[in-house]
């Protein structure tokens, strides 16, 4: 008979593991949607839309899936997740509406790209998670 701890662990891993295959779909779907139009079906927007469309459903399952997640972990995992979740927030928000206000008054020659803040979320979630392992190590 399987303990109560195994049990957890069990789920822990079976939550995880439908995080990481909705957010590879979800990944999958963001690439067909964005590179279809010109690769695949010559800028047909109705077929744009429903890939889109069909992107953004994938993105709701990311998110549930990222909240069941979290549910699993245990106190100390889920305290170090959230704040490094509340740390991407503020920057994504922060750096976000700086950024793009560098760009609408042409103080940076180049057009500000979503993919720019996307990449800065994930380090700083990276980086959040890691430092927050330590500290409560």
């Amino acid at each position: 008979m399987k303990t109560q701890e195994e049990n957890w662990e069990r789920n822990c891993q079976k939550n995880t593991m439908k995080l990481a295959l909705w957010t590879g779909a979800w990944v999958v779907t963001m690439a067909i949607a964005s590179f279809g139009p010109k690769f695949i079906w010559q800028e047909n927007s109705t077929i744009t839309l429903i890939g889109i469309l069909i992107n953004l459903a994938f993105g709701i399952g990311v998110i549930l899936a990222n909240k069941r997640h979290l549910n699993t972990l245990d106190e100390l995992q889920r305290k170090i997740h959230l704040e490094a979740m509340s740390l991407i927030l503020g920057v994504a928000v922060i750096f976000g509406l700086s950024y793009s206000l560098l760009d609408t008054t042409n103080l940076i020659t180049y057009d500000a790209e979503i993919s720019h803040l996307v990449i800065l979320i994930g380090l700083t979630y990276l980086a959040g998670t890691i430092i927050g392992n330590l500290r409560y190590r």
